[in-house]
């Protein structure tokens, strides 16, 4: 059994486990480690200790499928106190996954610091979240997740974390390997259940804005889910580590019946 969600390849190859496999389809990957990949590999691109990463936006450009992978990275916008940084997941010969981030230079702000995000409580006042059984594939069954009470359908707290690293023999940083669990908001407080004779709502994209550097292994969301009339959804969460909220994730979402899906792109 494979214990982490990537085997190093060498040269920027990689090999996914099972503990990537994705939730709407057994041979796609699933977005969440992915991130989280992409996430390690920009921090790795051309590092400056003066500059962090302030802002990751992913636009998932197709299945990603299962197997062997090529990811490069550039600095597309250099700068003295602001960079753009890119990444690109390549598999089968195409572009599956492209992210983008802006690293902004760090300086004391104490003295104006605040944030307007109300902090949940932590991972010891939350239970078994058996909603998220309804999921198969081998990511979601990689994790561990407690659930807040008052979780209903759109709108729910929940913490989670991973046993697993995320690559193998290779250490990362709590950012990457934090951001690699931030996809799974999409299947946290799900307005109608997945598969069956059901809907199906896949992100297209993944935007996740940072004010203050994560730390640790428990990703706390708080996160609500909005479906529109026109086919179109949102699931936007407040995220949180041990010392509470850190930054932002939107997902915009493709909401479809099942049967409509079919040769869709």
């Amino acid at each position: 059994m494979a214990d982490a969600y990537y085997r190093p390849l060498g040269e920027g190859s990689f090999e996914s486990t099972i503990h990537a496999q994705g939730a709407w389809n057994p041979d796609e990957q699933h977005m969440a480690p992915v991130s989280g990949l992409l996430a390690h590999c920009l921090e790795q691109c051309s590092p400056r200790p003066d500059l962090r990463i302030a802002r990751i936006s992913y636009e998932i450009l197709g299945l990603i499928p299962g197997g062997s992978f090529d990811i490069t990275t550039k600095v597309t916008r250099p700068g003295r106190t602001i960079e753009l940084v890119e990444a690109e997941m390549v598999a089968d010969g195409r572009t599956a996954v492209r992210a983008t981030a802006w690293r902004l230079a760090t300086r004391p702000t104490d003295a104006v610091a605040a944030v307007e995000d109300e902090p949940m409580p932590g991972p010891e006042h939350a239970g078994g979240h058996e909603g998220m059984t309804e999921w198969p594939g081998g990511y979601i069954a990689s994790l561990e997740l407690r659930a807040l009470p008052g979780l209903r359908p759109g709108r729910g707290r929940a913490w989670l974390r991973t046993p697993h690293p995320l690559v193998e023999n290779t250490p990362v940083s709590d950012l990457a390997r934090l951001i690699g669990l931030v996809d799974t908001a999409n299947g946290i407080a799900t307005r109608v259940p997945p598969g069956g004779d059901s809907w199906m709502f896949p992100n297209v994209d993944l935007q996740v804005h940072l004010y203050r550097q994560p730390a640790g292994e428990w990703l706390g969301l708080d996160t609500q889910v909005t479906f529109g009339a026109d086919g179109i959804g949102l699931t936007s969460s407040v995220l949180h580590d041990l010392d509470g909220p850190f930054g932002r994730s939107e997902q915009i979402l493709t909401v479809r019946p099942l049967g409509a899906a079919a040769g869709q792109g």
